[in-house]
């Protein structure tokens, strides 16, 4: 696990990450993720049941595969946007996707994204959030455009940016979108906010001025 701040922590599973925010599990990764995510829990010296709740920040099968066997093993509330909700529990992985241009957002689509397929197992949400909403200490920021019903997470000074935008070679936009003129809106509206770090659902962290580094990019 990589340690972003004092209490939240990056898990790389590959292709994607999840986070660890205190007693929170942010997004789980395809199937099939659940040892790996226990097994970087446990190197660092974490219980896996210290996980008290799961936020899903969208309802694609790279980030929601694993969330229904984690909660059938760990007995945790699931939280998600009402809009994305609504998918996660018909087992659904997402709307209609459009691919963003260049040959890298091709070959990703091609070798990892298509292969996954759009089903996930599906679960049932506990807590349905909208933008706004306060989770201890952590605020939703409905950013729709990736999916309807995706969202970021601001907590203190860390923007948990998800798929509003990637950050694999340099900030780009993420390789789908429903809608990437609402994505676009949505990181300028994500930016907007006071925040030094940002981290995301595919590629590295950026550890200094990341609200004035996405602005620049995609203002």
């Amino acid at each position: 696990m990589k340690q972003i701040s004092n209490d939240i922590f990056q898990i790389n599973l590959g292709s994607v990450n999840v986070f660890l925010v205190g007693d929170t599990l942010i997004d789980t990764g395809f199937k099939g993720s659940t040892e790996k995510i226990f097994s970087a829990l446990t190197k660092a010296g974490k219980e896996p049941h210290d996980i008290k709740r799961i936020i899903l920040t969208h309802c694609h099968p790279d980030h929601t595969g694993s969330a229904a066997e984690l909660k059938a093993i760990l007995k945790v509330p699931v939280y998600a946007h009402e809009q994305d909700a609504i998918l996660i529990e018909d087992g659904i992985g997402g709307g209609r996707m459009h691919l963003t241009p260049g040959i890298i957002n091709w070959l990703v689509y091609q070798l990892i994204i298509k292969k996954a397929g759009n089903s996930i197992d599906p679960l049932f949400i506990d807590v349905k959030v909208k933008d706004g909403d306060m989770i201890d200490d952590m605020r939703v920021i409905h950013t729709p455009g990736h999916s309807d019903g995706h969202i970021s997470l601001l907590i203190k000074d860390v923007l948990i940016a998800a798929d509003i935008c990637a950050n694999v070679t340099g900030l780009a936009y993420s390789t789908l979108y429903e809608d990437i003129k609402q994505g676009r809106e949505s990181i300028l509206r994500a930016a907007s906010f006071n925040f030094e770090k940002a981290v995301f659902g595919h590629g590295g962290p950026i550890l200094k001025d990341a609200a004035k580094k996405l602005y620049k990019k995609f203002a």
